[in-house]
């Protein structure tokens, strides 16, 4: 089983978006994927359609491995499941700070399903505490949407920094650019300047769409009713690019 996070410590850049995607692409190349939303929004829920367990509440999505199981429900696509999260894990953080151990209890509760599962999409809160690093610690990869302006940018270079001061593994950490507007001078200067920078930047680019705007709408996965157009299949070349770096040799 591998774990990828979809994470950002900055809010507004695609992060949910990507999570939905990038399960719907894992699923269709045949890999038992699912998503696990950790976000107390539950935006990925809402696109599946899928409401949150009413009974997997407070400590027990660390402790209670029957109920977390109990909590995961199929999606209409074929193997792709998801477990949606309720307004409960905003409190989390506060939960792991009395347990012991609290920076391994998310690799305990995703273990519970480690033989299920190919894949396991993580779509994460934007913020760094003790969830965060629970993330850091039991990601294989963690890939993070950067919109090229200046204060992503500086979220970014944070986050490298966090990883540094904590002597986690900076090769986890897998940036590319998300709603890329080309036509602005700005965010080519920024990708460019990136780029030099940091050569783990992933190639693979997803533009500024009304296209992948309009999951809200369809409640899907824009892969799903709009995979045909440009934009959103820039998401199949972010799945391709992730795979690679998680999977020794395709299915």
């Amino acid at each position: 089983m591998k774990i990828v996070a979809c994470y950002s410590n900055k809010g507004g850049v695609g992060k949910t978006a990507t999570s939905v995607n990038l399960a719907y692409a894992c699923a269709q190349r045949g890999y038992r994927t699912l998503l696990c939303d950790l976000d107390p929004q539950g935006a990925s829920g809402f696109y599946f359609r899928v409401k949150p367990s009413a009974k997997l509440k407070e400590q027990r999505f660390f402790k209670d491995t029957e109920r977390f199981i109990k909590a995961i429900r199929a999606s209409d696509f074929e193997d792709l499941d998801l477990l949606p999260a309720n307004m409960t894990f905003r409190d989390f953080d506060i939960f792991l700070s009395r347990m012991k151990h609290s920076r391994s209890r998310l690799n305990k509760a995703l273990d519970s399903v480690n033989h299920q599962y190919d894949v396991i999409l993580l779509d994460c809160p934007p913020n760094i505490s003790l969830l965060s690093e629970n993330i850091f610690k039991v990601a294989h990869k963690i890939v993070v949407p950067v919109i090229p302006t200046t204060l992503s940018e500086r979220t970014l270079e944070q986050l490298y920094d966090f990883f540094k001061d904590k002597g986690y593994a900076k090769n986890k950490i897998l940036p590319f650019f998300s709603m890329v507007q080309r036509g602005k001078s700005l965010h080519v200067e920024t990708m460019e300047r990136l780029r030099k920078n940091h050569k783990k930047i992933l190639k693979a680019e997803i533009p500024f769409s009304t296209h992948i705007e309009k999951m809200g709408i369809h409640r899907a996965p824009a892969l799903s009713f709009a995979g045909r157009k440009p934009a959103v299949q820039s998401y199949e070349t972010l799945w391709a690019e992730v795979e690679s770096k998680i999977v020794k040799k395709r299915r």
